[in-house]
């Protein structure tokens, strides 16, 4: 069967269905190809779901500090494994039941099944055909010709060739995920933000963790003082971390692995091992080679609207080199399919986007850290610590401080790195700043309420004049 269309987004994740709806909204006749389910990754097997642990993990903990706050909890509070997962899945099933409703509502059509882009055809005198086949054969392959492409396919965890992944004793994030019971001991190689959340929440629920990252710093792309905050903050409930370490080996024996760390001279012994060392673009398997597409192991060649070297089909998310992030996608597949409509856009400025770790403490960025700001600027760093914040101290969560980055030329705030409670939230404020272009001294001068934690986001920005009122 062949169908013509306007816009064929190939991958349902969060940048393809974002650019389905916009591309939608603007008229055009969309066919989105998904070969698993509407959402993608990020739904069904990565943000969401993650995040629904992790707040069952804090939730937990809470009970456990009710003490603290005059509650009275009579025995241990215990653990529902079960329950944790059956709630994760209804997060998960409502949301997916959202996207799909959004499909319906702008006249979607969406195919599940495996597309790949073809060449120069019978179809189309240009590259840009989409085939899709199906995993039911009794089904007919569909020919689409289509007047764009979007290709937003996403990407995979990756892993070493000392860590075959088998999803039952060496698992990425998708069998952690699957897991039907909580194993005593973990390692989690890899101390970035997979890694690091995974951490968190498993030993929320009393596992027994261990990261083993090969660099001298956790979350690398943060700034040295929030990784080492984060580090303490880890150990103090009682996380192993090793820095600076590399696997060599990994043993299945006895239903356990034992893993060879290089200069150590006793294995680490554990029940599970978690492979957390990064994602891949997925360009393989997609037609790729049957275009003049540039692409590499990092993912799809692109200019500013991302627009590939065949400038009726753009690629987003994922898939090209750029921030992993799931708003990040988003934003890519709305400038994409405003630029095909000819709408004036800009480019993305990826300085203006945050960061965001969902551990206990969180953490958020946006711009520049002060680990890798521009040394040719005149800088000054203005910190405030939660400890010294009223709502911080109401909340009994302390940890942490704001860091806050201004050019002392133009007073613009050039980065921001919260570590703390809620972290994720107090950014957007920051963020929002920096796209508006608002001055430091206009943050330090706005009233913010009181007691709230965006005080210390104000106190920060007054502390880069020197001129914090509780510090």
């Amino acid at each position: 069967m062949t169908m013509n269309t306007d816009l064929v987004v190939l991958g349902g994740g969060p940048g393809g269905y974002v650019a389905a709806i916009r591309a939608a909204q603007l008229g055009m006749q969309v066919v989105l190809v998904e070969k698993a389910k509407v959402g993608g990754i990020c739904l069904h097997k990565g943000c969401i779901p993650t995040k629904s642990l992790l707040h069952s993990g804090e939730t937990l903990r809470l009970m456990q500090s009710a003490a603290t706050f005059g509650g009275i909890i009579e025995g241990k509070v215990g653990i529902d494994f079960a329950k944790i997962q059956a709630r994760k899945a209804t997060v998960v099933d409502q949301l997916y039941r959202g996207v799909q409703g959004l499909m319906k509502k702008n006249k979607i059509t969406v195919l599940n099944g495996t597309g790949a882009v073809l060449g120069p055809s019978i179809f189309s005198p240009v590259s840009g055909t989409v085939s899709v086949t199906f995993d039911d054969k009794s089904k007919e392959d569909v020919m689409i010709v289509p007047k764009h492409v979007i290709i937003a396919t996403g990407s995979s965890p990756k892993t070493l060739p000392s860590l075959p992944i088998d999803e039952k004793m060496i698992l990425t994030s998708n069998g952690m995920l699957e897991l039907t019971a909580l194993p005593k001991k973990v390692a989690i190689i890899g101390g970035g933000v997979i890694g690091v959340e995974w951490a968190s929440l498993l030993n929320d629920f009393g596992v027994d963790v261990t990261i083993v990252e090969f660099l001298d710093q956790l979350v690398i792309n943060e700034s040295q003082t929030i990784a080492r905050e984060l580090q303490k903050q880890l150990e103090n409930r009682g996380i192993h971390i090793q820095l600076g370490a590399k696997v060599e080996q990994a043993t299945i024996k006895n239903k356990q692995v034992a893993l060879t760390i290089a200069e150590q001279s006793d294995p680490l012994i554990v029940d599970k091992v978690m492979v957390a060392i990064g994602r891949q673009p997925n360009v393989e398997g997609i037609g790729l080679q049957n275009t003049s597409i540039k692409y590499s192991a990092k993912g799809i060649t692109h200019n500013a609207f991302y627009q590939t070297t065949e400038d009726h089909i753009y690629a987003i998310g994922d898939v090209i080199d750029t921030l992993q992030l799931a708003h990040v996608a988003m934003k890519e597949g709305i400038i994409a399919v405003e630029h095909m409509a000819g709408l004036p856009v800009a480019p993305l400025n990826y300085n203006d986007v945050p960061r965001c770790t969902y551990t206990d403490p969180e953490i958020a960025s946006v711009g520049y850290t002060s680990s890798n700001y521009p040394q040719d600027r005149d800088v000054k760093i203005g910190r405030f610590n939660f400890n010294a914040n009223a709502k911080a101290i109401i909340l009994g969560d302390t940890a942490g401080f704001v860091e806050v980055l201004r050019d002392v030329i133009t007073d613009d705030i050039i980065g921001v790195s919260i570590i703390g409670a809620h972290a994720t939230d107090m950014i957007a404020e920051m963020s929002d700043a920096m796209y508006l272009d608002a001055s430091a001294t206009e943050i330090g001068d706005a009233v913010h309420p009181h007691p709230s934690l965006s005080e210390a986001i104000q106190e920060a920005t007054l502390d880069t004049h020197k001129i914090a009122i509780h510090k």
